[in-house]
């Protein structure tokens, strides 16, 4: 049983780069922190997911801490998309820099986090007991990996992967492998297993829209613009619905003729990477519109693919492009023409279980040396109700979300006082770029703090019926979308039993800023205070 750590003013959970922001914002303005992380580091999703090809899909110039000039100024990224291996460096300078170590206690997950007498009570899985009077969550929005229940899968004699909790060091991947799932992650990892296995076998259930990312390394032009540029990416972080400029043609498609249309998107194409869904103006709230784009990425996929019948299968069909999130991939689709590459179509050919040497579908048995679960996660909810959070009076908020969540600004949850969610449903999470809205959110939230301290106030909490009205909000922007045709990780229909809730925030990030901005100013509106 550990020891009683005593007091904290604030317990960050999490040393991803929401947590570290929050761990050195915090320990500036003079609050007693400390932060506790699950895994033997620091980095969040960059930590655990570190299975080959995994890399960042926005531009290494933007996915970074926009806060420090210095620190935007010394950093020189290698490529224009950085990869695992370079991002967790980053996250560690970060935190070496900042003396955040000392604060960390690293192997440590909180199993339960009760709010008992205006405190918050957490018990860590190796029995400490840790008491604090505010509780931050800086958990991630996808940090909860999801094993899909796969009859038999415990039979399974060879080497079972996830690429969500990817093993440290090297991987043997030169046999009959076998990958599961053809989202973000399998779609990066599936290119790199193909040039090591000696044969390779894709379960697909969904296909998926991906862009070539056109990957290439940074000059140091590139790099020297970007520094110049520094001002105009603060204030684009501020006045941008995604957090950095994204420029689209400012027309839309169906009033475009074709040639134009084509010229437009060959020419985005080209240049790679997700800011070709933003090219017209259309083609995110209007069916017709979506068609027309959808349709040129399933050309792209038809020139690629050699063979029609595998064409055919990963091309994309029966819901809008952009409503599941765009993949970015590097020779995803040519890794189909290889001659020991072969896609099994799992809405033809169901997978029926897990042998003790491969994988057993309707159609046939795949004999596998590893098998890799690129199969996703419990994402937005699924890590903060692992905690075993308890609120007023006993209440679990796995039973106040049971019907899925509610919260006010992503932030906050009525009858959690005192507690404070980065990144959390409700929010713009994934739809906006996740290293402006942390920064953005961990601000917000610090200068709260101060204005409790400031002011004597020792409890902190949403109002119910501010928290019914955001989530009215949440909901109606999300209507005006074309996301709630398609069943995505975004509803949580990943997840077998999870609510169909639309978690994010779908108005943008500019819109988003300048509410939570507008209940500060009004003295948090929304909020009770003791």
């Amino acid at each position: 049983m550990g020891a009683d750590t005593g007091l904290l003013d604030v317990v960050v959970v999490g040393a991803g780069f929401s947590g570290l922001y929050a761990l050195d914002r915090l320990r500036a303005h003079g609050f007693a922190c400390h932060a506790y992380e699950a895994a033997g580091g620091v980095g969040g999703t960059w930590y655990w997911n570190r299975y080959p090809g995994a890399r960042c899909d926005v531009a290494s110039l933007d996915y970074c801490y926009l806060h420090d000039r210095d620190l935007y100024r010394s950093w020189a990224w290698t490529e224009r998309f950085a990869s695992q291996p370079e991002i967790l460096r980053y996250a560690e300078h970060f935190a070496q820099s900042r003396g955040l170590y000392p604060h960390i206690t690293f192997g440590t997950a909180i199993t339960a986090a009760a709010f008992d007498d205006g405190l918050w009570r957490l018990t860590t899985d190796r029995g400490d007991t840790v008491v604090t009077r505010f509780l931050v969550t800086a958990v991630g929005c996808m940090s909860a990996a999801h094993t899909p229940p796969l009859p038999g899968l415990d039979h399974f004699e060879g080497r079972v992967l996830h690429t969500g909790r990817w093993p440290h060091g090297e991987v043997d991947l030169t046999g009959r492998v076998g990958v599961v799932g053809v989202g973000s992650s399998g779609i990066q990892l599936i290119p790199e297993v193909a040039r090591s296995a000696s044969e390779l076998t894709v379960f697909q259930r969904t296909a998926n829209f991906s862009v070539p990312a056109r990957n290439r390394p940074l000059t140091q032009a590139d790099r020297d613009a970007a520094v110049a540029g520094y001002a105009q990416r603060v204030a684009e972080a501020r006045t941008t619905r995604f957090g950095h400029a994204v420029t689209g043609t400012g027309q839309a498609i169906l009033d475009t003729p074709p040639t134009e249309r084509a010229a437009a998107l060959d020419q985005r194409w080209a240049h790679g990477g997700t800011h070709i869904v933003a090219t017209f103006t259309d083609t995110g709230r209007d069916l017709e519109a979506n068609a027309v784009l959808a349709d040129y990425f399933r050309d792209r996929v038809r020139e690629t693919v050699q063979d029609p019948e595998t064409a055919r299968a990963l091309t994309p069909t029966g819901y809008p492009i952009g409503t599941k999130r765009l993949c970015v991939d590097t020779g995803y689709y040519e890794t189909f023409n290889l001659p020991h590459v072969r896609l099994v179509d799992l809405r033809e050919d169901p997978i029926a279980e897990i042998t003790v040497d491969g994988v057993r579908t309707a159609r046939g048995h795949h004999r596998l040396d590893t098998l890799v679960l690129a199969t996703g996660f419990d994402a937005f909810t699924g890590p903060l109700l692992r905690m075993g959070i308890t609120g007023r009076g006993g209440h679990a908020l796995a039973e106040e979300w049971r019907d899925g969540p509610r919260s006010y600004l992503g932030l906050a949850v009525a009858g959690f006082p005192n507690l404070f969610t980065i990144t959390g449903p409700g929010s713009t999470l994934v739809l906006s770029n996740v290293m402006r809205a942390l920064e953005h959110h961990v601000d917000w939230v610090l200068e709260a703090l101060i204005h409790l301290r400031d002011n004597g106030i020792t409890e902190f909490e949403a109002e119910a019926a501010a928290q019914r009205d955001w989530v009215g909000q949440v909901a109606e922007l999300a209507g005006r979308t074309l996301y709630p045709h398609t069943d995505s990780y975004y509803l949580g229909a990943n997840i077998d039993g999870k609510p169909r809730v639309f978690a994010p925030y779908a108005g943008g990030l500019d819109a988003y800023r300048r509410a939570c901005e507008e209940i500060a100013r009004e003295g948090y509106r929304g909020f009770r205070t003791a």
